[in-house]
């Protein structure tokens, strides 16, 4: 029996996160500059995207570039910008043909204005798709997030449209980036790092991790079978015991 066969369809997780991690150092373990990782990370999210829309997950957000990586040289920040352009310009049709629909979260108007208007054009040609929702973490970090949902919420209650005493867990939630989708059942992190990295940190509360060794450019079909696989072996208690869950 293949990995695949031993997924229960019936206990898939609606909502998968990614960190993509591991670019940089596969291309260095090649001899090649960075942006080459960078690169053939693209043939990883293109199959990851597809694995995921054919066993019937439901959204699929990838972390593609958070807030923090504005620090790194120019250079790459400049390639890397050229390349999302061009991916999300060419995978516009594959995209469609295979019935999913593209969003983002993060800053976005932080993004080159290239890049924006065409992260946008795609977002649009594709909203009526229904199969997948892929969330691209552009620009993104958790921080930054919660910073502008509070600064958000102080508005609303400074014009007097809620009170601080009607603010709750469910406030925050309709303040985030990720309102109106589910919260990530399963986190996985390539390269072998265990930490989340300002990622998601409200949404995660009670996702299952898993962390794998494999760089992302080697991440694949398979890879994220595997993963699906231990997330269903384990018991989600959700703070009751298990006695409580039988």
């Amino acid at each position: 029996m293949g990995i695949k066969e031993k997924i229960d369809l019936e206990r898939l997780p609606k909502h998968i996160a990614i960190i993509m991690d591991g670019n940089g150092r596969w291309a260095k373990q090649k001899g090649k500059m960075r942006i080459f990782g960078h690169q053939n990370g693209v043939r990883a999210v293109r199959e990851t995207t597809e694995a995921a829309a054919e066993i019937g997950v439901k959204y699929l957000t990838l972390y593609a570039f958070s807030t923090e990586n504005w620090n790194r040289p120019r250079l790459e920040i400049n390639a890397l910008m050229e390349l999302l352009v061009g991916t999300i310009s060419k995978e516009k049709k594959t995209l469609n043909e295979n019935n999913i629909r593209l969003q983002a979260i993060g800053d976005l108007q932080s993004l080159p204005k290239k890049c924006y208007n065409e992260l946008l054009n795609a977002i649009d040609e594709t909203s009526t798709n229904n199969r997948m929702t892929l969330v691209l973490a552009l620009s993104y970090s958790s921080r930054w997030e919660l910073a502008e949902a509070t600064r958000k919420i102080a508005l609303d209650v400074a014009q007097k449209k809620i009170l601080p005493e009607q603010i709750n867990e469910e406030t925050i939630n309709n303040y985030l980036t990720t309102y109106g989708m589910p919260e990530p059942e399963l986190l996985i992190r390539t390269s072998g790092e265990h930490r989340i990295s300002n990622f998601l940190l409200w949404q995660i509360a009670y996702a299952e991790l898993y962390f794998t060794s494999k760089l992302w450019p080697d991440f694949g079909k398979e890879d994220l079978y595997e993963a699906i696989v231990d997330y269903q072996q384990r018991e989600r208690r959700f703070g009751m015991v298990s006695e409580q869950l039988k």
